[in-house]
């Protein structure tokens, strides 16, 4: 101390257990006053007791003094106990102080050190066995607490270490994509995020792949995912990937319900009675693609019975009603492609999900209803074929095992586990999506500029245009089919 105080008022700011002034002071419940760091080893050392009094004590109890003490202790005058110094100085800037000698030592040590020598390289400069013989014993300190306190986990020392430096230094951007590299969540995208950007841009694989080479070559880092990575998250996407079963099962279909994309043409000859089958066609097994579609739309239904009130542990049965849709898609002939000679036209046969509903009581309770049953976000591909849709031997022979399907299903119920419970579904088909052509074409009679112009009755051109009241339903599907075949 710079000045002779009074007796009773050094003691007062003095530490009681180390003698010294008070150096970043605490108060104890029973109003002793000590330095923080002598409390909290006493504490460990002696148990949870003020060495003044004895009086249970914790760390946690410890408080910091009165705004008032701490400015009177900031104000004290004290000499600089450094050899050669003897500066008169506040209390509070003591610290400062003794920062400004310590730089000075160092300074006075670098020099001496490098004198006459060439000029200290910086780190980042060296090779990277010059690195390592730098910060040799740098390792060593962080390898001896990583292996007291974080179980021996240098890396995630590191990391810590660089995160709070650059966030020191207000490197956010730099921060957050490290943290995210630590969290294992990487700079990259999620594989189904990928998907759906290669789907909705519309590009192929080989399109996707250029772009994916591209951006990795250009930050050099893996933004997109690559192609194999895609098709892996695409399984679970696609039909075929979710458990069910049929009660009673299926007539004439596997119980597999593995089954993803299959040819349309399995198992059918390559001509058929002499008529060649020159197409090429994809499609799905249509349970398993409403099963898909089902597990596509769990939130909404599991939403949809909260809505209603009803409880989410009912398991049916549910009413599904489907509306099957076929229509031709125009010209689709290749840029420049060297596959089979195969029809320039495509037909496509799909089905959307109109409404669900389930029997509650004596009343029915829809709890799904399609808000847009004409887009194409909610028509699900079912089968597609590269052929003419007047070609009516091709379009028979292909959709045959789906109607066979079809028919199958409406004499059965699907099994599915929905919201973790084992649900139960019908199904009813709506065969609403044909346009005139197609429904001409599927039951056998004349195209269109026939005489006859009604797919329900028998009325020609010159009947209608005098009769535009009396008609009656005279046509039948099972009638037609027969007529289509004497005809053929």
């Amino acid at each position: 101390l710079a000045v002779d105080y009074p007796v009773g008022f050094i003691k007062s700011i003095s530490c009681q257990i180390c003698d010294h002034i008070l150096a970043d002071p605490v108060e104890t419940t029973c109003r002793h006053l000590f330095c923080r760091t002598c409390i909290l080893k006493c504490i460990r050392v002696m148990g949870s007791y003020c060495p003044s009094c004895w009086y249970p004590c914790f760390p946690t109890d410890l408080v910091t003094p009165v705004k008032s003490f701490l400015n009177i202790l900031d104000n004290l005058s004290i000499r600089c106990p450094v050899k050669e110094c003897d500066e008169e100085i506040l209390h509070g800037k003591y610290g400062q102080h003794l920062s400004g000698h310590k730089e000075m030592k160092d300074r006075e040590l670098c020099s001496y050190i490098n004198k006459g020598g060439r000029p200290r390289q910086h780190l980042l400069s060296l090779t990277r066995r010059a690195q390592k013989h730098r910060l040799r014993e740098l390792k060593r300190q962080v390898k001896a607490f990583a292996e007291k306190e974080e179980g021996g986990d240098i890396k995630a020392v590191c990391m810590t270490l660089f995160l709070l430096a650059l966030r020191a230094k207000n490197e956010h951007k730099q921060a957050d994509e490290l943290e995210a590299i630590m969290q294992g969540r990487g700079s990259g995208l999620h594989p189904a995020v990928c998907l759906a950007i290669r789907i909705n841009t519309f590009l192929s694989c080989s399109q996707y792949h250029k772009m994916y080479r591209t951006v990795k070559a250009v930050t050099g880092r893996q933004i997109f995912q690559p192609l194999h990575a895609l098709r892996t998250a695409e399984k679970a996407l696609l039909p075929g990937y979710h458990p069910f079963e049929w009660k009673p099962p299926l007539k004439n279909v596997s119980t597999n319900t593995e089954v993803g994309i299959i040819d349309g043409l399995s198992g059918l000859p390559l001509s058929i009675d002499d008529y060649p089958v020159d197409t090429i066609a994809k499609r799905f097994r249509y349970d398993v693609a409403l099963v898909c579609a089902l597990k596509d739309m769990e939130e909404e239904i599991l939403e949809g019975m909260k809505a209603k009130n009803l409880d989410d542990y009912l398991n049916g049965p549910f009413t599904v009603v489907v509306k099957e849709s076929c229509d031709g898609m125009g010209d689709v002939s290749e840029k420049h492609g060297s596959g089979p000679a195969v029809p320039e036209k495509a037909v496509r046969f799909s089905f959307t999900v109109m409404n669900i509903s389930i029997a509650h009581g004596n009343e029915s309770k829809r709890i799904f209803e399609e808000v847009k049953p004409n887009s194409e976000l909610c028509c699900k591909p079912l089968c597609l074929m590269l052929a003419d849709e007047s070609d009516h031997e091709t379009l028979t022979a292909i959709l045959s095992p789906l109607i066979a399907e079809r028919e199958a299903m409406k004499n059965s119920e699907l099994l599915l586990e929905m919201g973790g419970i084992l649900r139960t579904f019908r199904f009813v088909f709506r065969g609403t999506g044909y346009d005139e052509k197609l429904m001409r074409e599927v039951e056998g009679l004349e195209a269109a500029g026939s005489t006859y112009i009604c797919t329900l009755c028998d009325a020609t051109r010159l009947e209608a245009s005098q009769n535009l009241v009396f008609h009656s339903i005279t046509r039948s599907h099972a009638e037609n089919l027969e007529r289509y075949e004497i005809w053929r």
